[in-house]
């Protein structure tokens, strides 16, 4: 017998069911978190000693979540591989040596076509780090680390596919990679030596060095007047930096500087340039990524900033459109 047509549920209605698979979902990773103990930074110091690859598997959809945690390792410096459970047992084993650790995803911990390929790590010798929803199941006793994953609800109503479960198993395959990243010590530039056609390496890479006016800056002394400085910020778009008789900067002077001191007064032409620059100017190095500087730019409202060696001398000026144009926003 056909089931009678649902009445269309009110947008408010749609929204708070979204809301709660979110609220509920969330949930679970928080108590992942609050539970998270020793068997974490076990699972990390064997993952950590490794010398070989991290072997990733799951049936169904902890295997997809394997196959994203794999992608995440392999991203952020560890060399890591999907390895179905039943391909293994049809060649694909040659991607495994004694030296590599394994991660295995179940749910239950009591899939069958995990158990041959637990079998053949436990021949080869690799050490098994288990999460499971099922600290006591079959596939934790075989582990050297189990990792609880367990969710007290499914964000699913009627528990018609893992959801809670598969986010809590990603979050904490996350976590793994994470962790294992920052104790390696691995950095931004060799993140974007990994991907170099993606857009963060060029934020990654991209130095104030790369970008900034190096040739025919726009300063001048503090006792010079205004009259020198108003044209070189016609000239050189906008900002001049205040140097003293040895290059070290004093200050800065901006158009917008200029546009106050000319609503003040009509002779501001001879006014010294040390009555209107800024004496505590912000500034940035040859070496500093262009990305924090475009950072320093935008909190503080300003255009463009002096680059300054290591003794303090004006060696560049850098401005936010170039910034911009490069890619280092």
């Amino acid at each position: 017998m056909r089931k009678p047509a649902r009445a269309p549920a009110g947008a408010n209605h749609l929204v708070a069911r979204g809301k709660r698979v979110l609220d509920l979902e969330a949930a679970a990773v928080q108590r992942i978190a609050d539970r998270l103990g020793s068997e974490f930074a076990r699972a990390i110091d064997i993952l950590k000693a490794a010398e070989g690859r991290v072997i990733i598997s799951g049936v169904g959809k902890s295997g997809l979540i394997a196959r994203k945690i794999a992608a995440t390792f392999t991203s952020t410096g560890t060399p890591a591989t999907f390895l179905h459970p039943v391909d293994s047992l049809h060649g694909d084993l040659g991607r495994v040596s004694s030296k590599d650790v394994a991660i295995l995803l179940s749910k239950s911990g009591e899939s069958d076509e995990l158990f041959d390929l637990v079998a053949q790590l436990e021949r080869f010798g690799v050490p098994i780090i288990a999460l499971t929803g099922n600290p006591t199941s079959q596939l934790a006793r075989y582990a050297s680390v189990v990792l609880d994953a367990s969710v007290t609800h499914e964000a699913c109503a009627e528990t018609l596919a893992p959801t809670s479960s598969t986010t809590v198993a990603l979050a904490l395959g996350d976590a793994l990679a994470v962790t294992l990243l920052e104790e390696k010590g691995f950095s931004r530039d060799e993140f974007a030596l990994l991907h170099p056609r993606g857009a963060l390496p060029r934020k990654v890479l991209l130095r104030v060095s790369d970008v900034m006016l190096k040739e025919d800056l726009p300063t001048l002394t503090a006792d010079r007047p205004m009259r020198e400085c108003v044209m070189l910020l016609a000239e050189k778009r906008g900002t001049v930096a205040v140097v003293d008789k040895k290059g070290s900067l004093t200050g800065v002077v901006t158009a917008g500087d200029l546009t106050r001191l000319m609503e003040r007064t009509d002779a501001f032409l001879d006014t010294p340039v040390r009555d209107v620059m800024t004496r505590t100017p912000k500034s940035t190095t040859p070496d500093e990524l262009a990305g924090v500087a475009v950072s320093v730019m935008e909190r503080h409202g300003i255009m463009a900033l002096p680059v300054l060696d290591r003794s303090k001398r004006v060696v560049g000026i850098v401005h936010l459109h170039d910034l911009m144009k490069a890619g280092a926003v």
